[in-house]
């Protein structure tokens, strides 16, 4: 019998399996009846090329216009160039030593094509595209339906096309089995939604819009209610788990340190240290999320909470994604606490680069229970690795890391350790509720007292002069004792970067994204630019070369960091003032807001120039622009959440690209999410086992299982 877990390669064969999971990672039938089309086409609709970007794969349906053949220059063979159109603009396919293909491509004939639009000799070009012709023999009683049939249009790439999609999608559909329904049914006729099994064929095969539209409207149902369901059983879960009670101590450590600061906490840096306070005291393990804009302080805040840990004698965690960003923890931390205090509280560092006598020496103080406060990467998930109270863990940049990579930290713990999980990247409210609905949320955005705003503006490179005054700028900076980053897209030349090229003569019609390397040999020879220290820091450098980069640049020791993202987060350096980005179009919202927080962290105006080669009204234009025009992270995380979609929220990676929301759309769709909330509640209210819901209960049991299927066998 056909099962949501079947793999595909029993039924569709190797090849097409094979192209399946490799290009577009379906590997389950319920992954392949889960890829839903983007959009219906009919078969007498012309799709506007002019809107599709270029560089992007395309699927649309078009009208030969002309064919013609001709010799390449200089080199053995032809070019048939098919020339079709929308009916308002046009782009060529062109085919090389293909000229048999010309006998079908007649002028008139209409298809679906799928390719990626290039640009050659400014006009549009598909490069070896594929295509399906459309059959003109058909009756004439069926001529109409067949024309207005939708066609589905799936999410595709050049090799494993829309219509191959199609063709698995009938094998699946024709042996797919009753599913049971994880709604109760009188939800199901409330709501007026499609049996399960009747949703999914009709948004693969629908033999009209209305039909199309009715199962969307049922699957996204369907997204929305597994969704609470699974954050609502994990809030149950951790409410039932007990925890060591932390408490901080009258007139103790956290009073004296509280006391010795330099500055004066802010009123949300007070008021959120209350609430992790109260859930490490309540005997049940704390799983907050803290939000934090960019330099408002949440180290601080978390630094507070790991002293009230370490005052019942236990252990904290920071785990950090990268090598570079847990050494300026660590050293932050230090300086935070001063050298008395991290010595008493045995503050260690543990890397996977550090020697083996340092990694031994941390191992030792951790599991002997002298490090209080332990700072480190992806090294604290070995098994070797053992602690001997663990009572917090604080997790930065929590989209860096899995749910097994956290579980098993977590499982370190004698009892469930609190954690407190803290992200710089703003998550519009809506979507935190949504998609992080098993944690408690604290906001922190209130920047600390004397925090200059940062000014940011758009150049591009039709604006030499510009350009230049772009690095007479940072020279001033320079010249007034301050410091500058100039953050690249790529490391070297030698990055893959496949620009759009001249098929004959096989030279780039774009000039090469930014190289930091290049870059950074490129500044020593730029007249304003050419008497300063300039360093260079990215990813393909040894641990040890990153440390000793970035402790120089925080040393004053260079004026000039020419860097990759690897800055991106947790980089503090007070005395950076200016930020160059170039290409900076290449950069999502969130990385770009990210980035300028690296600058004006010292009490100083901060500036950011954001170098691109954009079109003027294209959406990597609008993106740059959207950065420049705003400091407010979290109206920038509403724009951003529209362009970059909400990531994995139920699967391992919980990161931006490849959505486990399918249909659902948490901004557009928060009415529908916020109903679903309640009756999912609801239904957890009257019948906390879920006895009575067999389906729900079957289906949760299945998405642990499988990881964020929602399909169960009946």
């Amino acid at each position: 019998m056909l099962l949501p877990t079947t793999p595909l390669d029993r039924l569709l064969g190797d090849k097409t399996a094979k192209s399946l999971a490799k290009h577009l990672e379906l590997v389950t039938v319920a992954d392949l009846l889960q890829h839903y089309p983007r959009r219906y086409s009919s078969r007498g609709e012309l799709t506007s090329i002019n809107e599709i970007p270029i560089g992007e794969a395309a699927t649309l349906i078009a009208d030969v216009v002309d064919v013609n053949e001709r010799r390449m220059k200089g080199k053995a063979g032809s070019i048939l160039e098919v020339k079709i159109t929308d009916g308002k603009g046009f782009v060529t396919a062109t085919f090389f030593n293909q000229a048999w293909r010309k006998q079908k491509l007649t002028p008139g004939t209409r298809g679906l094509w799928a390719g990626k639009i290039g640009s050659f000799n400014g006009k549009l070009q598909l490069s070896h595209p594929d295509y399906a012709l459309f059959n003109d023999e058909i009756e004439d009683e069926v001529a109409k339906a067949w024309a207005e049939l939708p066609i589905p249009i799936y999410p595709a790439t050049s090799t494993c096309t829309t219509w191959m999609i199609q063709r698995s999608m009938r094998i699946i559909l024709d042996q797919l089995p009753e599913l049971d329904d994880e709604i109760p049914a009188e939800l199901i006729e409330a709501e007026g939604l499609l049996p399960l099994t009747k949703a999914i064929k009709l948004v693969h095969q629908p033999n009209n819009l209305n039909e199309a539209q009715a199962a969307i409207k049922t699957l996204k149902f369907h997204e929305a209610f597994m969704l609470q369901a699974t954050l609502i059983k994990t809030r149950l879960e951790t409410k039932h788990q007990h925890s060591s009670v932390r408490e901080a101590k009258a007139k103790g450590i956290l009073e004296s340190f509280d006391k010795a600061l330099p500055f004066e906490l802010t009123e949300k840096q007070v008021l959120i240290g209350n609430e992790i306070a109260k859930d490490m005291a309540s005997g049940h393990p704390m799983n907050r999320l803290l939000q934090g804009e960019v330099g408002s302080g949440k180290t601080l805040v978390a630094v507070r909470a790991m002293i009230t840990v370490a005052e019942s004698q236990g252990q904290s965690a920071l785990l950090a994604p990268t090598e570079v960003l847990a050494s300026q923890h660590y050293q932050s931390i230090q300086k935070t606490l001063g050298e008395s205090l991290a010595k008493e509280l045995g503050l260690t560092l543990l890397t996977g680069q550090m020697s083996q006598p340092e990694r031994k020496s941390a191992m030792l103080a951790i599991v002997s229970g002298k490090a209080k406060i332990i700072v480190g990467t992806h090294a604290l998930f070995a098994e070797k690795v053992e602690f001997f109270d663990l009572g917090l863990i604080v997790i930065d940049e929590q989209h860096r890391f899995g749910v097994e990579q956290r579980e098993a930290l977590r499982l370190k713990g004698k009892t469930a350790p609190h954690v407190l999980t803290m992200t710089a990247t703003p998550i519009p409210r809506t979507l935190a509720v949504t998609v992080f609905g098993d944690l408690d949320i604290s906001i922190l955005d209130q920047l600390p007292k004397g925090r200059q705003a940062i000014t940011s503006h758009v150049v591009t490179d039709s604006q030499p002069a510009l350009v230049a005054r772009v690095w007479q700028r940072i020279a001033e900076e320079v010249a007034n004792g301050r410091q500058a980053f100039v953050v690249c897209p790529r490391i070297d030349d030698s990055d893959d970067h496949k620009e759009l090229l001249d098929p004959e003569s096989e030279h780039e019609s774009k000039r090469p994204l930014a190289a930091a390397v290049s870059v950074a040999k490129s500044l020593q020879a730029n007249p304003y630019l050419k008497d300063l220290r300039i360093g260079l820091l990215h990813g393909k450098q040894s641990s040890e070369t990153k440390a000793e980069v970035m402790a120089s640049f925080a040393n004053k020791e260079l004026d000039v960091l020419v860097s990759t993202t690897v800055i991106e987060v947790g980089v503090d350096v007070p005395n950076a003032t200016t930020m160059v980005i170039l290409d900076a179009d290449r950069f999502g919202v969130s990385q770009l807001h990210q980035l300028r927080g690296r600058v004006g962290r010292g009490g100083l105006p901060g500036l950011c120039l954001l170098l691109t080669s954009a079109e003027e009204d294209s959406p990597a234009m609008e993106r740059v622009k959207a950065v420049a025009a705003t400091n407010d992270g979290f109206k920038l995380s509403e724009i951003d959440l529209e362009l970059r979609r909400e990531g994995d929220v139920l699967g391992s990676t919980q990161s931006g690209g490849k959505s486990s929301l399918k249909l659902l759309r948490v901004l557009r769709d928060q009415e529908l999410i916020q109903k679903v909330r309640e009756q999912v509640q609801a239904i957890y209210d009257q019948d906390p086992t879920l006895e009575k819901h067999p389906g729900l209960a079957n289906a949760l049991l299945a998405q642990d299982k499988a990881n964020g299927d929602f399909l169960t066998k009946s």
